[in-house]
């Protein structure tokens, strides 16, 4: 999940990421720099990109030391979870703002 965005370039860079919180003024200046010439935005990440870099990777990391390395790290547990509350209700925000939308255009 990216959020944050400062520039558009940053978001292209993870053009193929499922889930990014887009604040609405890059949204208009994506739709700007975008849809004028037709132009098609480059996939940076993707499946096998992943699978690739994962199999270059020595040191196999499963889910208990995952676990165990997170909550040894209270900052990071913090902040992953807090960011995982605020980007689901941004993200319910956002969904009621279409459906409104949506529903105005009726």
């Amino acid at each position: 999940m990216g959020a944050s965005f400062r520039n558009i370039k940053q978001i292209l860079r993870l053009a193929g990421c499922d889930l990014l919180t887009i604040s609405p003024k890059l949204l208009d200046q994506l739709a700007l720099e975008h849809t004028k010439d037709n132009e098609k935005i480059q996939i940076y990440l993707n499946k096998e990109q992943i699978k690739q870099k994962r199999e270059k990777k020595h040191e196999k990391l499963d889910e208990k030391t995952f676990r165990w390395m997170l909550n040894e790290d209270e900052m990071a547990n913090d902040k992953l979870f807090d960011g995982i509350r605020k980007f689901t209700a941004d993200a319910q925000k956002l969904e009621d703002l279409i459906r409104v939308r949506l529903q105005n255009n009726k």
